[in-house]
This record gives C-alpha cells, structure tokens and sequence, in this order.
C-alpha cells in the first residue's frame, strides 16, 4: 500500500514537468516563417496574406489595428481605390488615435503608399496620434517622408522594409 501511495505521489510530481515540456515543445512548432513579399505587384491575395503577415508580426499588444493598402498601381481601379483609402485614412486622421492602435500602410507600390500616408497624416492634429503606432512597409527612400509627416501627431513611427 505504501508503494502504491509513493507512485501516486509521484506521478503527481512528475506529470505537471511532462506537460509543460510538451507545451514548450508545441509553442516551438507554432512559429510561422515569415511570408515572403511576391515578386508580382498584381497578385492582390499573395499582398494581401504578406501585408497581413507583417503586420501580424508587428501588433505589439495593439488593441486595435487599421491596414491602408492598395492594389498594384496598374490595375483597372486603381485611382478610385486610393481615393477611397484617402478618404477613409484623413477621416480616421482627423478622429484623433485611440493609445494601443497600430495603423499600418503599405503595398505592392510603396511610393504610392508614402503618398497615402503622408496625405493621411497631414490632417491628423499636432499631438492626436500619442499613444498610436504607425507601421510604414515599404522601400527605405520611401521612409523618411513618412516619418517627417507622422512626427508632429506624436505617434510612434515604425519601418519595415518589404522584402
């Protein structure tokens, strides 16, 4: 009887070990290579899934998130979807940022999506945006514009290269 209490107790000690290196074991196989930005600018779903991806990567304990995207700058309705973008962006611009939103812009374009970004943000009030992140993907010259125009909303600028 007081083995087969001893191996009960054991066990009991024992078990809570196993699972946590199974649980450890599991959270290492979860991890997800990072998609990798498609080599053609049309593929709207392929964009779609990398912008997510990298965005997904760059939350950060956001409680809220906005992605400005746009379609390759030679598709049929381009012009009309980035006026739709701009619209919706200068009025979230406009609002004032809520601390822990992450805002992010980006596309197959990044030129263009500069330009979204920086005509967004020149509607945005000096200091509106503190507590806010602003994700730019895109090209490094493209940057730094983005930046300059961000800065007086105080919100918290962060780059990534698509690649």
């Amino acid at each position: 009887m007081k083995n087969a209490t001893r191996l009960l107790l054991a066990a009991c000690l024992v078990l809570p070990f196993l699972g946590a290196c199974k649980k450890e074991e599991a959270a290492q196989e979860t991890v997800k290579a990072p998609v990798t930005m498609p080599a053609t600018p049309t593929d709207e779903n392929a964009w779609n899934a990398y912008l997510t991806d990298v965005v997904t990567r760059n939350l950060d304990n956001a409680t809220s998130t906005y992605v400005y995207t746009l379609p390759a700058d030679s598709s049929a309705d381009f012009q009309g979807a980035y006026d739709r973008q701009l619209e919706k962006a200068e009025g979230d611009m406009e609002r004032g940022g809520v601390e822990g939103t992450l805002l992010a812009f980006g596309g197959p374009n990044s030129a263009k999506s500069a330009d979204l970004a920086v005509a967004a943000f020149s509607k945005a009030q000096p200091g509106a945006m503190k507590g806010v992140k602003v994700l730019f993907i895109g090209a490094q010259a493209d940057s730094d514009r983005v930046k300059a125009a961000v800065a007086p909303s105080e919100a918290t600028f962060k780059f990534v290269e698509a690649k």
